[in-house]
């Protein structure tokens, strides 16, 4: 058996849903069973880092008073902050391992000061006082799914309107892709209705790649739509699972995915399914003999 064939160890059933992972298995369900079955590397990326870095900024100046949450201050927080980040992920820093003059290093550094900056011309931090900063939400629906995430922040207003925030450091979708991007929103404002029993007032979306704010303001219909969504992604995540057939759905994203060595689409070969598939019970009268395929808990 090949390196790339061999079984990942500690692989397990999945038992939760998060926005990402949802957004996963609807882009390609094979790259979710790369990313949460197999669990396989994935090399860290100059945006996506830079990205954590601009989060960790802009959810620590809310450590400082008011007064003192201005633009020079959110970028002189970014060397610590990076520095910081490569000591919790040592792996980061091989983005820049052959940047021996630090000049890649700088010209990264000073994109993430500019997004940190726009953000100032977004919004007011002088001004607000969140509830919650990188609150992690989880909530079980009746039908036993968990839905869990994490949610850069929540505002409280003295009324008690819940606004949902989230800060992206890429540039906004063209309108006909807007409904996409709030996919992410409305499954955390169904997380806290279904927590809180309260239906937030607002969902902000803040661009800081392009300076653009989205908004929508949900009502419970919406939230029961993205529920009913939700509840038939499980339950065809379930059947992947059970039946270990993960089908990969080319798209243009495809050129920047880490997996294409092990893809089908690209003449890969997957890993060796690491959750054993057995049949449940032996048929009954009137029914197939291929039984029900479930797959088994992997020994701890």
């Amino acid at each position: 058996m090949s390196t790339s064939e061999q079984p990942p160890s500690g692989a397990r059933t999945p038992s939760s849903l998060s926005p990402s992972r949802a957004s996963d298995f609807m882009q390609c369900p094979l790259l979710y069973r790369f990313r949460v079955i197999d669990r396989l590397p994935e090399k860290p990326s100059e945006a996506a880092t830079r990205g954590t870095l601009v989060h960790a900024v802009l959810e620590r100046l809310f450590d400082d008073p008011a007064v003192e949450r201005t633009a020079p201050r959110a970028k002189s927080m970014i060397p610590a902050q990076w520095d910081r980040l490569l000591e919790s992920r040592p792996e980061l820093g091989e983005l820049f391992a052959e940047d021996a003059e630090g000049e890649r290093l700088a010209r990264w550094l000073g994109e993430a000061e500019q997004l940190v900056e726009r953000w100032f011309t977004l919004e007011d931090p002088t001004r607000l006082e969140p509830a919650e900063r990188e609150l992690f939400v989880e909530t079980e629906l009746e039908s036993g799914l968990r839905l869990r995430g994490v949610i850069d922040r929540v505002d409280v207003a003295p009324t008690g309107e819940v606004r949902i925030v989230d800060y992206k450091t890429g540039k906004a979708p063209r309108p006909e892709y807007s409904e996409g991007a709030l996919f992410q929103m409305k499954f955390y404002a169904l997380v806290i209705w279904r927590l809180k029993r309260v239906v937030p007032r607002r969902l902000q979306l803040v661009y800081l790649g392009s300076g653009d704010v989205l908004t929508y303001d949900p009502v419970e219909a919406d939230l029961l739509r993205v529920e009913r969504k939700l509840l038939a992604l499980w339950e065809a995540i379930r059947l992947a699972t059970e039946t270990g057939e993960w089908r990969p759905r080319p798209t243009k994203l495809c050129g920047w995915c880490d997996h294409q060595a092990v893809c089908p689409e690209f003449g890969g070969t997957p890993p060796v399914y690491p959750l054993e598939i057995v049949s449940a019970r032996p048929p009954e009268a009137g029914e197939s003999g291929q039984g029900r395929m479930v797959p088994v808990e992997p020994a701890p």
